[in-house]
């Protein structure tokens, strides 16, 4: 291209942005469908950069899900648990229904205590018959004798559900200094007040855990992600510093040079926030079969998933992918933009 040839471009190119500065008052829709095109044609300049950019934003989204998931699912099945847990107190074999209806009463004056299920000796051996109906082996002794040994045997037991098991320090003082309690309670075997609070402590810390992991390596994948946007929007100014000069030459306002730029990086956001829900749902999908069969509580997410919420959750992603694209490409522009 010649010298002249290079001067008529930008004699035209600057006829072009001043007619584009007057009709901007008559024409507000078309400065929007302008500043679209000049933006996706930006994006598409800078590909490399732009998928660069749009692939740490969806790893920073996926690892956002997952963060919350883990969360929700750790704390649920935790939460499960405590529900399904029952303290067992066993009371001397032969114990009557009348002392385990007295025995009832003492205990149910607790706070802590949601309900109450007791059963005689008599009973929990019915219920011992009853497991074990697929065994002809141990059907087959169950004689008289080998029933009447069982029961001198057999506790009776008296199971409480409770509001807190963390908090059953008036429970075992009741059990422990009660005259009723200590009078008919089971020396050999000592009442589950420990059972499975390991594990619940357990699924507790990994949902903490979860939690905090995944908050700081989010932070630390936005972090990049916005750097890198950083970068490709600076790039982009410095490669079309020569058009800026010329916009601002003919009067064009900020609002018309900055915003290509910013709809370079909200395109990244949107492409960034469908592929990391797409990416987030089947990959939970996968591994919910092999979750729920290692007991742990899917539920709430799975309600999400398999509703009209996942709509919802497509639009929190890709709003997500786009306040990030045009947070970092507004820092960038308003850094560079002035120095053009």
């Amino acid at each position: 291209m010649t010298k002249k040839d290079d001067k008529d471009l930008k004699k035209t190119s600057k006829k072009s942005l001043r007619v584009m500065r007057k009709t901007h008052a008559k024409h507000p829709l078309r400065e929007e469908g302008r500043i679209l095109k000049y933006g996706t044609k930006g994006w598409a300049r800078n590909i490399w950069l732009s998928t660069a950019a749009t692939a740490v934003m969806a790893i920073t989204m996926i690892i956002l899900f997952v963060t919350v998931v883990a969360s929700v699912i750790l704390t649920n099945t935790a939460e499960m648990m405590r529900e399904k847990i029952d303290i067992t107190i066993y009371l001397k074999p032969g114990t009557s229904s009348k002392v385990l209806g007295q025995l009832t009463d003492i205990i149910t004056k607790d706070k802590n205590v949601k309900s109450v299920a007791v059963s005689t000796s008599e009973e929990e051996y019915e219920k011992f018959i009853e497991e074990n109906a697929g065994s002809e082996e141990i059907l087959n002794v169950l004689d008289e004798e080998m029933k009447a040994l069982m029961l001198a045997k057999m506790q009776a037991t008296m199971r409480i559900k409770v509001h807190d098991v963390d908090n059953l320090d008036s429970i075992k003082k009741l059990v422990g200094e009660n005259e009723v309690f200590k009078a008919n309670i089971d020396e050999e075997m000592a009442p589950t007040y420990d059972v499975n609070q390991v594990e619940i402590a357990t699924i507790t810390s990994w949902a903490r855990i979860a939690r905090t992991g995944g908050i700081i390596l989010a932070a630390v994948f936005l972090v990049i992600s916005v750097l890198i946007i950083f970068s490709t929007i600076r790039m982009a100014i410095f490669s079309r510093r020569e058009e800026i000069y010329m916009m601002k030459l003919v009067g064009a306002d900020k609002r018309f040079i900055r915003g290509p730029f910013l709809v370079e990086a909200e395109i990244c956001g949107v492409i960034a926030g469908i592929v990391a829900a797409t990416a987030s749902y089947f990959g939970f999908m996968a591994v919910m079969p092999g979750l729920s069969d290692y007991g742990i509580n899917v539920d709430t997410i799975t309600d999400v998933l398999e509703s009209n919420k996942l709509i919802l959750m497509y639009i929190v992603f890709v709003a997500v992918g786009v306040i990030i694209g045009r947070v970092s490409a507004r820092l960038a522009v308003s850094k560079y933009l002035h120095k053009t």
